[in-house]
């Protein structure tokens, strides 16, 4: 009797240190939600309203959004920061609440338990608990502005502005967590001292769900203060990722190796559009980089047309440094190349153990240092292979295209020149806008398509292959095997045979089923093709082991 008394009393002492806890976690995350939208001066933009002078064409004002032939959407805004957000979420309102649900279903996907999706926004909110004191306060009016257009149904996860603002520094967070398994994108510039051509080119392999990447916008931003700057966005997001200004300054970012970071700073994407909106020359971004506080590890590839060059700005949580190659060309993936940062323990990890530096030996085998043309940059940014042409598989991380892309883009910086893809990833044709021209359009009174059809770059032939048709069954057989659902071994490796990941793939499905003698065949077989990073051949060799001591 006495030692169930005991017991009672243990786990009633347990019950109310639990439920102790847990008012501590609740005060906790009610402070740290607590709302702090900024107050802009003139809120009447909120009054606009937004014109349909023919279907799918929308206007307020100066400010136009539509759709393109190419698919691409197109978005022009104007004004001070906070007339920018309000207009720009009314104009794209279905995008912005689309986007969000396309976001919060991927997460539901990559995170089913819905426990551990509850405890993931406990760390967001932990994570970005100083995210408003880090941002400026034209990106917040901005930000403010936008989140007037999200739906009030994911109100269970914060208010409008805080999850517009939060979902800026996605792709920091996501670089942080996936350090493991950081997809890595890829740039390069070339240029010359004796004529006015300067190419950029860019892959950006960001990959939230092939749902994200449905709805890119082409956006044209004529602030109140600062340079007129375009870039590739999507509903909500007012950062940069590849863009370009009037001043012909370009700006991408890749990821490079971070640690994990105890709390959040400016988000990558607002250093970026900082620079797009107040930078013409590199000492001029320079000083933009300097004074912002990151927390994860960046590249920032610079071109600019006042200087006739491309440098790297390599920037960590508590150091930056310059790559200048000093030649007429520059290679940007996923590791830093400076004095300064190249030797770091993280860096020389992320040489070792990642995929960049095969990428990056690629673009040096490809890239054409004394004749680059705007067609060869965009076959390089298309190319599928490994070193030397070798065949690799189709997606492997090691390519300079992996087929995930979210967009690729090229720039020609002195004649104001950008190409961005279209569907699907960098495959679809290159579609051409002339920043002077569409700066210098006093509005846009009817759809009409505003690019230069006289420079598109055709679509990817590789498009009417049956390779490419064999990957399309790839990709489906690796979302039903995700799904849990049965598929045919056989005809998911005769879709994919080079590439690593296709086995891994088969032994997962198999090792799920218990069919452990079998799964360990599939992973051995994966270990004779080119394994993208270290840590997944490190996995392999675990679920070999793994299958041995099950039986098989």
């Amino acid at each position: 009797m006495r030692r169930r008394r005991k017991v009672w009393r243990w786990m009633l002492y347990a019950l109310l240190s639990f439920l102790g806890l847990l008012i501590i976690l609740a005060v906790y995350l009610a402070i740290v939600a607590i709302d702090h939208p900024p107050k802009p001066v003139d809120t009447s933009s909120l009054q606009l309203q937004r014109n349909e002078p023919s279907p799918g064409f929308y206007t307020i004002k100066n400010n136009w959004f539509r759709k393109s032939n190419s698919g691409l959407y197109e978005l022009y805004v104007e004004g001070d920061a906070f007339e920018r957000g309000v207009i720009n979420g009314k104009l794209t309102k279905e995008l912005v609440q689309r986007q969000e649900d396309h976001f919060n279903e991927q997460i539901t996907r990559l995170v089913p338990s819905a426990f551990y999706r509850h405890f993931l926004r406990y760390f967001i909110a932990w994570f970005n608990r100083n995210l408003d004191d880090n941002v400026a306060e034209e990106d917040k009016e901005e930000i403010f502005g936008v989140s007037h257009a999200a739906s009030k149904k994911y109100n269970y996860i914060g208010s409008n502005y805080q999850r517009i603002l939060n979902y800026h520094a996605a792709h920091d967070i996501g670089h942080a967590l996936q350090s493991m398994a950081l997809v890595g994108c890829t740039s390069f510039g070339t240029w010359a001292s004796d004529d006015t051509t300067m190419i950029i080119g860019r892959n950006f392999d960001f990959y939230v769900g092939d749902k994200f990447a449905e709805d890119k916008i082409i956006a044209f931003f004529n602030p109140s203060k600062g340079y007129k700057y375009m870039t590739v966005t999507w509903g909500g997001f007012i950062g940069a990722v590849s863009g370009m200004n009037e001043k012909g300054l370009t700006v991408t970012i890749n990821a490079a190796k971070s640690g994990m970071p105890s709390g959040s700073a400016t988000p990558v994407s607002l250093v970026a559009r900082e620079i797009l909106q107040y930078a013409g020359n590199i000492d001029e971004a320079l000083q933009i980089a300097k004074k912002r506080k990151m927390f994860v590890s960046e590249s920032f590839l610079v071109g600019s047309a006042a200087d006739n060059k491309a440098v790297v700005i390599e920037k960590t949580p508590g150091d930056i440094d310059v790559y200048d190659p000093h030649k007429n060309y520059i290679v940007c993936s996923n590791h830093f190349q400076s004095k300064g940062l190249s030797e770091t323990k993280p860096n020389v990890e992320q040489r070792n153990e990642s995929a960049s530096a095969y990428r990056y030996q690629r673009v040096m085998q490809l890239i054409d240092t004394n004749h680059n043309t705007i067609q060869k940059t965009i076959s390089l940014l298309r190319d599928r292979y490994g070193l030397n042409g070798s065949n690799i598989g189709m997606g492997n991380e090691k390519s300079i295209n992996q087929l995930i892309a979210h967009h690729s883009i090229v720039f020609e910086p002195k004649k104001r020149l950008v190409w961005v893809s279209s569907s699907p990833w960098q495959l679809g044709k290159f579609v051409a806008y002339n920043l002077n021209k569409v700066f210098a359009m006093d509005g846009l009174k009817e759809n009409r398509e505003i690019c230069d059809s006289t420079l598109t770059i055709p679509p990817d032939s590789f498009l009417l292959t049956s390779d490419y048709k064999n990957f399309l069954r790839f990709w489906t057989y690796k979302q039903l095997i995700a799904d849990k659902k049965d598929v045919s071994i056989d005809s998911l490796i005769a879709s994919n045979p080079e590439y690593y990941h296709t086995y891994v793939l088969a032994g997962d499905y198999l090792y799920r089923k218990e069919k452990y003698a079998r799964a360990k065949q599939y992973y051995q077989l994966a270990l004779t093709k080119l394994i993208a990073t270290k840590k997944e051949e490190a996995h392999i060799n675990k679920q070999i082991e793994n299958c041995t001591r099950k039986g098989g």
